[in-house]
């Protein structure tokens, strides 16, 4: 706990501290990984940890972030820490929900289920257009800032979002290295043996969806923050995919990888845009670009580096260390 606590804290002050170096709309970049981290990491708990295959992560983060802006919009005296709280437990639920829909389910049938879900509610905001806003969807504004304290709001956000992630990813990674951690890697090698063992399998996979679901609905709930906003359209079965091919780049299994696989995320989507915008392309092409970057890099990684980005830098330290 204690070694974890001191690299938040140091990975805190650094963000911090860039934030001071760059203008806003990179800091908008900045806080982006931050809540992309946390919700790769939620999946790789669910994927890499477990072995459960989802195409539906991005319904989680849906749902943090309408939690977040309905509060905000229709609560407005709750703090903004007890929005994300009740972001992070209605998502929690609807995992809890999932898992236990799905807890019989493997391979392409749980994949299949939960695309289903990642497509099919969405569309719950054109039933009821007035109360989630349609699809224009639900537009906010947050005052979280200190009065006083003179940066650019971008800054501040950046620091909100990255102090909610680190601070989560503290207690995810003592629950992975604990004992139910323990657990999830024993049912994804062997669900027999685990079971034999006197591992509850199912309610081990229940867990492992629960907390996965509070990851992803914080996250949400943090980009419905950072954005003021929250639309179907930035929650497709495209960001489901983009969350499970960071979870592939970063490295199946690793926390570490998680924030490499976020990077990445971003890094692909950012440089995609311009490309699109250098190049003059049209809407609907520049909006499948990105798509078609995550598979062209995730071939290439999974090709020359099978346990991905985050496996090539252990690679790495022992040659360095020789060299040395």
């Amino acid at each position: 706990m204690g070694r974890h606590l001191l690299l938040a804290l140091a990975a805190l002050a650094a963000v911090v501290a860039l934030t001071f170096l760059v203008d806003p709309f990179t800091n908008v970049r900045i806080a982006t990984v931050g809540y992309m981290l946390l919700a790769v990491a939620g999946l790789t708990v669910l994927t890499g940890l477990t072995g459960q295959i989802s195409l539906g992560h991005g319904a989680f983060l849906f749902i943090g972030a309408y939690t977040v802006a309905l509060l905000v919009v229709y609560v407005p005296s709750l703090p903004f820490w007890a929005d994300l709280l009740a972001a992070a437990l209605v998502a929690g639920l609807a995992g809890l929900l999932t898992g236990a829909a799905a807890a019989r389910l493997h391979g392409p049938y749980l994949a299949g289920a939960t695309l289903a879900l990642a497509v099919g509610l969405p569309a719950i905001t054109q039933r009821f257009p007035d109360f989630l806003g349609g699809s224009n969807g639900l537009g906010f504004t947050v005052n979280s800032k200190p009065a006083g304290l003179d940066i650019p709001t971008t800054q501040w956000q950046a620091w909100v979002v990255w102090l909610t992630a680190l601070a989560a990813i503290v207690l995810l990674a003592n629950f992975t290295r604990g004992r139910v951690g323990r657990r999830l890697r024993a049912v994804r090698d062997d669900e027999v043996a685990a079971s034999l063992a006197g591992i509850p399998v199912g309610r081990t996979k229940i867990t492992a969806f629960l907390v996965s679901a509070v990851c992803g609905g914080l996250a949400g709930g943090l980009q419905a923050f950072l954005l003021g906003t929250a639309a179907p359209g930035s929650f497709t079965p495209a960001l489901s995919l983009g969350l499970l091919a960071a979870v592939v780049l970063g490295g199946i299994g690793s926390l570490w990888g998680a924030l490499w696989g976020a990077v990445a995320l971003v890094a692909l989507q950012a440089g995609a845009e311009e490309l699109a915008h250098a190049l003059d392309l049209g809407t609907d092409v520049a909006n499948n670009l990105p798509l078609a970057a995550y598979g062209l890099v995730l071939i290439a990684v999974v090709m020359a580096f099978p346990q991905g980005i985050h496996g090539l830098v252990r690679r790495m330290r022992p040659a360095t260390k020789g060299a040395a």
